[in-house]
């Protein structure tokens, strides 16, 4: 699976990189027919604490899941989305039977 990262208005540094790499590649072993993901970083502007936000969008065959998701850090945001994307591929491995 490829993984295509972008950080909107900010520069990543290589430590957030590594860890968003790593906890998406970890949704190849849910689901082996993922084609590609892309994971969008932004930082909304709002005043409130939760301001970081992460996109993720996984092309599979026949579908996209989606999940995007808002917390304090990119980290928090970035597990709360791999999550609600797992749930995602599970429903739809489901439905597959």
């Amino acid at each position: 699976m490829e993984i295509k990262i972008q950080s909107i208005h900010f520069d990543a540094d290589v430590k957030l990189l590594d860890f968003v790499e790593e906890k998406v590649g970890k949704l190849n072993t849910f689901f082996d027919n993922i084609i590609d993901s892309e994971v969008f970083l932004k930082i909304d502007k709002s005043d409130v604490k939760e301001n970081k936000v992460a996109e993720i969008k996984l092309a599979i065959p026949g579908k996209d899941l989606f999940a995007k998701k808002q917390g304090k850090s990119f980290e928090e945001a970035t597990d709360e989305a791999v999550e609600a994307l797992r749930r995602q591929i599970n429903k739809y491995k489901g439905k597959l039977k």
